[in-house]
């Protein structure tokens, strides 16, 4: 079920990664922010938007990874916005992304999957403001609302995943660092962070979510072993053994 963590904003939790898809009340209506995962997640997100009794104007997605790019008919023929860079990748890889779907998730709507449209200027009718960076994938950005005291963070920030530096660009590892110094000024100023997957971060563990990623970027950097409590789960090798090579690459 939708959980409100901030005046208009709520999360919903799916057992697939712990991803969160987030709800925000806007002037106009709400925006769907990453929905997902599968075909009975999405339904019973319909299910819980139909409850709050608005309709939904815009979705919105943080960056073009296959989780980020769902969509249900129920939600409505609505725009679906990312940066104009991440809407131009997550169209060059769409057909891509609809067979990670269809391998990772059940009953998926494989044909709305990555129908992004560059946000405009203005930010159109999604709330807040949206910073765009270039760590973990191209176009990413969260969504600032100083107004309710929250970040939507994206891949960014999580108890659950470490860094995820994207191995097909270059010096990931200061990309990561400098978006990390945005997203803390922004962080600075609000009292809930919402990673994409795992726990929603509030009070002090905001800045704890920031001091944790510095700390395992800061070891990369000197090629050191992190001493990351997150490590600890298995499915997380692959990708940091990718991280420690993009850090060799760019020291």
């Amino acid at each position: 079920m939708l959980k409100q963590v901030a005046d208009g904003v709520w999360v919903r939790q799916s057992e697939w990664v712990w991803s969160n898809a987030v709800v925000v009340r806007g002037e106009g209506g709400l925006t769907l922010v990453d929905p997902g995962i599968g075909g009975a997640d999405l339904n019973q997100l319909a299910d819980d938007v139909d409850r709050l009794g608005l309709p939904v104007v815009a979705g919105f997605s943080t960056h073009p990874h296959w989780d980020h790019l769902l969509w249900h008919s129920r939600f409505g023929d609505v725009p679906r916005y990312a940066t104009s860079a991440a809407a131009q990748a997550a169209g060059e890889a769409r057909e891509r992304a609809q067979a990670m779907a269809a391998e990772s998730a059940s009953d998926i709507p494989l044909e709305l999957i990555g129908l992004l449209t560059p946000l405009p200027a203005d930010g159109g009718p999604v709330p807040g403001e949206v910073i765009e960076h270039e760590a973990h994938a191209v176009g990413h950005a969260a969504i600032f609302l100083p107004d309710r005291g929250v970040l939507v963070a994206g891949d960014m920030l999580s108890d659950v995943l470490i860094p995820l530096l994207d191995p097909r660009r270059p010096d990931q590892l200061t990309a990561y660092e400098t978006a990390l110094d945005r997203l803390g000024e922004a962080a600075g100023r609000v009292d809930v962070v919402i990673p994409g997957h795992g726990a929603v971060a509030e009070g002090p563990e905001v800045a704890a979510r920031l001091t944790a990623d510095r700390a395992y970027l800061d070891a990369l950097r000197q090629g050191k072993e992190p001493a990351d409590t997150r490590l600890a789960q298995d499915w997380l090798s692959g990708p940091h053994q990718s991280n420690l090579k993009q850090a060799r690459t760019s020291s």
